[in-house]
């Protein structure tokens, strides 16, 4: 990649990479010369311009590294998160078509057992292995000449609402991922080689690995942390000297409770931007960021699929509290069930025309879904815009749950929790939490009502457990005898969701 190679030869000594917690420092020239040749041993292994690879790793400079090679190997990398179970990353090794899953040590346990015809064709490679993985990047002599390809890009998976995972592809086009292009909106978050960029989250979610790539395009020193800690993220910014950054209103709340002593403790004038997203952010939560951190807090609304992004700055925000801003991707449409446009002030669905095309990988049906006879595209939100344009989230896609940032589809864990001979039928739904923003509830109906306990609850929640990622497993089960159907059997989850939003209001 252009970019990589030029800041290397500008800078090789410059951090590219710092673990946070220990240390470690990735250069751009070891950055430049690492990736460079574990492009071309992809490319050696038939790895041609468009196809692809998984990464299973946790968080740290290895990850950035190999997503590079990728990219510069004109591949497409698939993140898998680090809470799969085997079952779940064998469905998006299949669905993906990855020929090679770069992964660590720990997680080989859950790779072995895979069934062996999707594990034939994928290649395993573990970067811990020094005498496989270190002795390919390792390698003496110049960087290796690399064959003209469309950049590389991430390929992430989200669940639908059938609770298949679904892969969201972009096509592999030079002006999409390109620092300088007209239609990037990252261009306000002002990456350049004064830039020091902490990344608390997991770099498997779909915005903390394009902000970390982005930043290293541009010159900019990426501090990233193995797991999120409140005090830890504080300390990373004072010993760093971190300039921008982006969170989760979780983490908000989570920085927010630690003692006035300790928030004291830690020097944060370094910082210039702090970005948030993922999840609404309440009003009260974000005052009170903005009076400790003062006006450095941007909101953006985007999704994994790309499609359009709306942007607030701090002083927009305290004009318009609540908001999550005006369109700088794309055209903002608030739209109606018949399809027309909304006035100000009235709710529909959130769409947007003139942003990047996408499709969802092996599903045209969902990907029809998603557009509309105008050719604009939706992910499911439901929102209105202010007569000055700004845009305010109602509503979520369909039955959508976002806890600690993170999107939840519930119908995974309600197929799993059908499975169970005692269960009946079954509402997994997202109840107010104080910290999570939401936490993942199942509602449960018995073939046998008497039955209900707080032993079965537990069990149901094991039973869960042991099938899927936790994250998408209830963390609490209440009983109801009948959960509420159409006549032709469709579950109203909302008059569920809304039962539970009032007596929680009460």
């Amino acid at each position: 990649m252009t970019q990589l190679r030029q800041w290397a030869e500008r800078v090789p000594d410059a951090a590219a990479v710092v673990d946070a917690q220990t240390g470690e420092t990735l250069t751009y020239g070891a950055l430049h010369l690492r990736s460079a040749r574990f492009a071309l041993h992809l490319i050696d292994r038939g790895a041609t311009a468009g196809s692809t690879i998984a990464v299973l790793l946790p968080n740290g400079p290895r990850y950035l590294e190999v997503c590079w090679a990728a990219r510069r190997a004109g591949l497409y990398f698939v993140p898998l998160s680090t809470q799969l179970k085997t079952a779940e990353i064998a469905h998006i090794l299949g669905d993906s078509g990855a020929r090679v899953l770069l992964t660590a040590t720990q997680f080989l346990p859950l790779v072995r057992d895979i069934d062996k015809e999707t594990m034939r064709r994928i290649g395993v490679i573990d970067v811990d292995a020094r005498a496989e993985y270190e002795a390919i990047v390792d390698a003496s002599g110049p960087p290796p000449v690399l064959p003209h390809r469309p950049t590389g890009r991430d390929f992430a998976y989200s669940s639908g609402t059938t609770g298949v995972p679904k892969g969201i592809r972009h096509a592999l086009d030079a002006a999409a991922s390109s620092p300088v292009a007209a239609r990037d909106w990252l261009a306000f978050f002002q990456f350049g080689p004064d830039t020091t960029y902490l990344c608390p989250a997991p770099v498997y979610h779909a915005a903390p690995l394009r902000f970390c790539l982005r930043c290293i395009e541009c010159g900019g020193t990426v501090v990233i942390m193995r797991r999120f800690d409140a005090e830890a993220a504080l300390r990373a910014i004072a010993r760093w000297r971190v300039t921008h950054s982006q969170w989760v209103p979780t983490m908000f709340v989570r920085m927010l409770a630690l003692p006035q002593e300790v928030r004291r403790r830690h020097d944060l004038s370094s910082m210039r931007i702090a970005v948030h997203a993922a999840a609404p952010c309440p009003v009260h939560l974000k005052r009170s960021m903005l009076a400790w951190w003062g006006p450095i807090l941007w909101e953006y609304y985007a999704g994994s699929e790309r499609n359009g992004v709306t942007l607030i700055a701090p002083e927009e925000w305290l004009r318009h509290p609540g908001s999550v801003g005006r369109a700088v991707l794309g055209r903002l449409h608030i739209v109606d069930d018949n399809g027309d446009t909304c006035a100000a002030g009235v709710e529909g669905s959130v769409y947007f025309s003139g942003g990047p095309s996408f499709t969802y990988h092996n599903d045209p049906d969902k990907t029809a879904a998603a557009h509309n006879a105008q050719g604009w595209s939706t992910i499911g939100d439901i929102g209105y815009v202010d007569p000055d344009g700004y845009l305010y989230l109602t509503d979520r896609r369909a039955n959508m749950i976002i806890s600690g940032g993170v999107n939840i589809y519930p119908q995974e864990a309600e197929n799993c929790l059908l499975a169970h001979p005692l269960v009946a039928d079954v509402a997994v739904i997202g109840v107010p939490h104080a910290e999570f923003g939401e936490e993942v509830r199942g509602i449960v109906q018995l073939h046998d009502p008497s039955l209900a306990s707080s032993a079965l609850a537990l069990e149901l929640m094991h039973f869960c457990r042991e099938r899927l990622s936790h994250v998408k497993c209830p963390r609490s089960i209440d009983f109801d005898p009948l959960l509420p159907r159409t006549e032709t059997g469709k579950l109203l989850k909302r008059l569920v969701r809304d039962r539970y939003r009032s007596a929680t209001a009460r």
